[in-house]
């Protein structure tokens, strides 16, 4: 087993679960079906294709630097008529940045890696109006899980946001699991892909296990100062 490592940061995502009529919400994470998506969009599949191989991917999510919630409204007049459509809200996570990981047979994940280096669509972050503002492969770790990838991996936070916590020489980063058996009862997600065919989506509930927060150093803490270190030993 493999495990696929991205990194999704940019000024607005929208990672949407249960998204109705004029109203647009997001999670506050990224979902597993829009990373699945971003995936299947890399290897250059329509949405008309199956998915089982992607969608049966263990997926994960780490965050980095949690962002804020941001609101929006959109109109929009149709193009042959010029009839107005309801005015519709949407809802965006601002300067948020999550390391995302999916598990599986390595042969695949390492196909995803070289997709996402020469994609056939575009990635975007959720939305097609939320492009990355970095590069989104980050690495591949070999014999692991994906809970062990993601606290392996160094904190990718902004550098004005890991200016906060300066005086921490360890930060703790919440974990957002795909649960198996064994985590027992966890919280429940519609985010379960089964179908992106635009004609009938369909997506399935999948659970979500919260383990233990992930510790990573700051690499820009500060050192505990010592006001005689200088005048070395007596």
């Amino acid at each position: 087993m493999s495990v696929l490592l991205l990194q999704l940061a940019g000024p607005l995502q929208a990672w949407g679960a249960a998204s109705r009529f004029a109203r647009r919400t997001t999670e506050a994470a990224p979902t597993k079906s829009a990373v699945i998506g971003l995936l299947a969009a890399a290897l250059g599949c329509e949405r008309t294709q199956d998915i089982s191989d992607l969608a049966a991917l263990r997926f994960g999510v780490r965050v980095d630097q949690p962002g804020i919630l941001l609101r929006d409204f959109q109109t929009a007049h149709h193009f042959v008529t010029g009839e107005a459509a309801p005015v519709s809200e949407r809802f965006y996570v601002a300067d948020a940045v999550f390391v995302a990981g999916v598990e599986g047979d390595a042969g695949l994940i390492y196909t995803l890696r070289q997709a996402l280096h020469k994609p056939g669509f575009l990635p975007y972050l959720g939305r097609r109006s939320c492009p990355p503002s970095r590069p989104v492969y980050l690495s591949v770790r070999d014999e692991l899980t994906v809970e062990a990838a993601l606290r392996q991996e160094p904190w990718r936070a902004s550098p004005w946001y890991q200016r906060r916590y300066r005086d921490e020489r360890e930060v703790e980063l919440e974990l957002l699991l795909e649960a198996v058996i064994e985590d027992g009862p966890t919280d429940t997600l519609r985010d379960q892909p089964v179908s992106f065919d635009p004609v009938h989506r369909q997506y399935r509930l999948r659970g979500v296990h919260r383990p233990p927060r992930a510790k990573v150093i700051n690499p820009i803490a500060r050192l505990a100062h010592d006001p005689i270190a200088a005048l070395g030993s007596v």
